[in-house]
């Protein structure tokens, strides 16, 4: 293009421009430099092509519900991820910026000089600010001179990839030097080119775009700052040095009032694509889509907004987690390069030095553990989108992948070891099937994939090495990929998947018209849950086992894994009390989540993958299980731990794992973690509500076990079938009264004694209810909160079984759902009723640690 090319950062207007408006705007050199007056904001692009002319504001009514604003902390991360790209960073607004599967740059940071001012001033460090909302993240800078926003978006629609807006406003001109490293690296494990060649491209305005160049010449990258200059660009005389690209942008303030800045990038992956004015092409496109490209942004989410699962609960933090952990699995879908569409991946953070941002790329088990979250709030197209992903890649003999890069079409993806890494993920597709059909009751859909689901079925049911009858680790690991002292042959975890797995396959089976299957399948699982009591049940600790290892007997290491059991809601394991006073316990349940081992085991270590760190994954497993197996205030805390995660680190979304001895995230944790996310949506409507589904059979069942501090709640727009319908519920005394909108939907429940009468659920309640509180501890805390190892009720008393650090004093809340009880109590002090709640407190004896106490209430 050089100094011919035509001035495409010429005069924008609100509308799209047509080619003679482009040219027009080549005449006149004022116009060129007050090219963005006309234009009420501009924003970066980054995907298939990128230009941007766009409102600066929007109306109220437009505005997503969710919103956190918070002081920028500048060694938390953010992320901003949609189907194209990503903008990875730290709360300081330093970012990395992907084009899936491309890192295009990274490092982006800015720098100020300000008129008659010779300090120079780094402006990163002076971020002051961070606003998230599902449409964008914005981080706000102050300085006594000048307050720069940067906004950035990830476009759900269209073929872009990500946007990022800059505001400033300033008391006296200065220069803003915008500096980045250019890397142009494909995401793992792709080849990447050697580092790229820059070259700057003049336009007939005096500014001018980058383009860089790569090895491979019909691949390359397009950047412009509309408005501004070339920064450092050594001559090639020179000796060979590392220096950052940069963009040198003059703001006056009385010039520039009002206006927004962009930075815009594209790249070119194919034969032709790559010359300067192909690229030049391609920015001038999207020049007029710009108004389109935000408005469909904003429509998305307020569409989305308007038709997911919504909770509205008296704890207004809970119904705000439950709504971001739909928007951040929402936002994890990304295009397959097969072009069939979008499928989960599993989380991102920034990639640093790697090509590795956290997990991008597309997990088998990750998904399929998050499909349950994603069937509760309806989204039955992202569902079936993943399981056909998931059957497009099943290997020939039926196993189910586990990953599969976004890059793994450019290399010998067969001949790594990555693909079917590990065994879990086929009986997970059996499961996370069978829950679509329960909650959609598309038998259809479920007969197209039938003979996937068939070949699944044979090479679960094929691969048992020891012939116990239970699908085993010989074709891959179960969970855990390194173990002390040696890796299990068959983990319960696997143990359980596959009688869960089996009852799931008896049912799609059915369904199909396959009763020969489905009895065999159903005998199956009978003999797996027999087999699982005889060869993991540990009499003597009132336990079950990590591992089964054939001759070389049970490895008995105390974990978390047998909760697995109670998640498709079909299967429990006979003894399990005992075991979950354990993870109730400070060994196994800290502050801040479940830890994955007890930390009296010889080999635990609080930082280590799977030796002792807490995953939000297995607080949720062990939330779920609870409930269902009546320890429901354990389950409270565990789920409310996960809730406040959502505030932690990555605004709005949930992380990956953290230490297992002292509240902090660790270091490598990936931030907007997939699955960490789900175990938000799970636990609550599938343990707190206790929601089980048949939408075939036309009956929802709830058993609920709603805080003791709630009046009532209701669930708005949850999916049954093909309907959408809300769920109310209220107290009444002794009952807690369960209404459904649609008349035709028949309410029941696994609650001894509730019944239903004249479309209303009753569901008996306890005399007096005890409800505590959750709340994470301060970073770099220990484990010091209350512990609810266990909760017996008779007629006319409650039995609680507690733990605190010796010398602490606790308190609790009771609720009377009668008058008159006279509720008293020998072990702890209850204050007065207020608004039908009375305090509870309770005082424990002095000792090292945390010392028990049994405490009886009786009316």
């Amino acid at each position: 293009m050089d100094g011919e090319v035509r001035n495409w950062l010429g005069y924008c207007s609100m509308g799209a421009r047509s080619s003679q408006g482009w040219a027009a705007a080549e005449t006149d050199d004022n116009m060129n430099r007050g090219w963005m007056k006309s234009c009420a904001a501009v924003g970066l692009l980054l995907g298939g092509g990128m230009w941007v002319c766009a409102q600066s504001s929007e109306s109220t009514a437009s505005r997503q519900e969710l919103k956190i604003e918070r002081k920028a902390v500048a060694e938390q991360p953010f992320s901003v991820v949609g189907p194209r790209g990503a903008i990875l960073g730290q709360q300081d607004g330093t970012f990395e910026a992907w084009l899936f599967p491309w890192k295009v740059l990274s490092g982006m940071r800015m720098t100020v000089n300000m008129q008659d001012y010779p300090v120079p001033i780094a402006v990163n460090p002076l971020a002051a600010g961070i606003e998230v909302e599902p449409a964008h993240t914005t981080i706000t800078y102050s300085h006594a001179n000048f307050t720069i926003r940067q906004t950035m978006l990830a476009p759900k629609a269209g073929d872009v990839g990500v946007m990022v807006l800059y505001e400033m406003e300033a008391i006296r001109p200065m220069t803003v030097t915008f500096s980045f490293d250019p890397v142009m690296e494909r995401m793992w494990p792709a080849d990447s080119p050697p580092a790229p060649s820059p070259e700057w491209v003049s336009n007939a305005g005096g500014s001018g775009f980058y383009i860089l160049h790569v090895a491979f010449p019909d691949e390359a990258a397009a950047l412009a700052l509309p408005g501004s200059e070339a920064g450092i660009l050594p001559p090639y005389q020179e000796q060979a040095s590392v220096w950052p690209l940069q963009f040198v942008l003059h703001f006056d303030p009385q010039r520039d009032k009002g206006k927004v800045f962009p930075l815009l990038m594209t790249v070119a992956n194919s034969a032709g694509a790559a010359p300067k004015e192909a690229l030049r092409q391609k920015l001038m496109d999207l020049e007029g889509k710009t108004e389109a490209i935000r408005g469909a942004q904003r429509d998305y989410w307020a569409k989305f907004a308007a038709e997911r699962t919504e909770i509205d609960t008296p704890d207004a933090k809970l119904n705000a987690a439950f709504a971001w952990a739909e928007t951040a699995m929402d936002q994890l879908r990304v295009e397959t390069a097969d072009g069939k569409g979008e499928a989960l991946t599993a989380g991102f953070v920034a990639s640093g030095g790697s090509t590795r941002p956290g997990f991008g790329w597309f997990f088998g088990r990750d998904a399929l553990w998050s499909l349950y979250a994603v069937n509760s709030y309806g989204d039955f197209a992202t569902t079936k989108q993943e399981i056909e992903f998931l059957l497009r890649h099943q290997r020939a003999d039926g196993k189910i992948m586990h990953e599969r890069s976004q890059t793994a079409d450019l290399v010998d993806w067969a001949s790594l070891p990555y693909q079917y890494a590990a065994a879990d993920a086929t009986p997970l597709l059996l499961m996370a099937a069978n829950d679509y059909l329960k909650v959609s009751g598309d038998t259809q859909f479920v007969a197209s994939i039938w003979s996937g689901l068939e070949r699944a079925w044979n090479f679960e049911t094929t691969h048992d090495t020891d012939g116990d009858g239970i699908y085993d680790n010989s074709q891959g690991t179960g969970w855990v990929e390194s173990w002390v002292p040696t890796m299990p042959h068959q983990e319960i975890y696997l143990a359980a998947l596959d009688e869960q797995a089996s009852l799931a396959f008896a049912e799609l089976a059915r369904t199909s018209g396959h009763a020969d299957v489905a009895d065999a399948a159903r005998q199956r699982a009978a003999r797996i849950a027999k087999t699982i009591e005889g060869e993991y049940f540990l009499a003597d600790s009132q336990g079950y086992a990590f591992s089964w290892n054939g001759k070389d007997g049970v490895d008995r290491t105390e974990s978390i894994f047998p909760a697995v059991a109670w998640w498709d809601g079909t299967y429990a394991l006979d003894h399990a009390d005992p075991m979950m006073e354990r993870w109730a316990a400070s060994e196994i349940s800290t502050d801040w989540g479940t830890r994955i081992i007890s930390d009296k085991t010889s080999f635990y270590d609080p930082i280590s993958y799977h030796q002792g760190t807490v995953w939000p994954l297995y607080t949720g497993w062990v939330s779920v299980a609870e409930y269902r197996a009546g320890h429901a205030l354990s389950g409270y805390a565990h789920l409310m731990q996960n809730a406040n995660l959502t505030w932690a680190q990555d605004l709005g979304d949930v992380t990956e794992l953290l230490s297992g001895q002292f509240y902090q995230v660790l270091g490598r944790s990936t931030a907007h973690q997939l699955w960490s996310s789900a175990m938000v949506i799970s636990p609550v409507l599938r343990g707190l509500f206790g929601l089980e589904w048949n939408a075939a059979a036309g009956t929802l069942t709830v058993s609920p076990r709603l805080p003791a501090e709630w009046r009532g709640a209701t669930i708005r727009r949850l999916p049954f079938g093909a309907k959408k319908v809300d769920l109310t519920f209220e107290r009444a005394g002794r009952e807690l009264l369960v209404r459904v909108s649609d008349p035709g939907v028949k309410l029941g429940s696994r609650i001894p004694g509730a019944s239903e009468k004249n479309g209303v659920l009753h569901v008996p309640l306890r005399a007096v209810e005890v409800g505590i509180e959750q709340e994470l501890p301060e970073f770099g805390a220990e484990t010091r909160q209350l512990k609810v190892l266990g909760e017996v009720d008779s007629e006319r008393s409650i039995e609680l079984r507690l733990s605190a650090p010796g010398g602490s004093t606790q308190t609790l809340v009771v609720r009377e759902n009668a008058a008159g009880l006279k509720v008293a109590t020998g072990d702890g002090e209850l204050g007065a009723a207020q608004d039908g709640l009375r305090p509870l407190t309770v005082t424990f004896s002095q000792g090292s640690g945390y010392v028990e106490k049994t405490v009886t209430l009786r009316w």
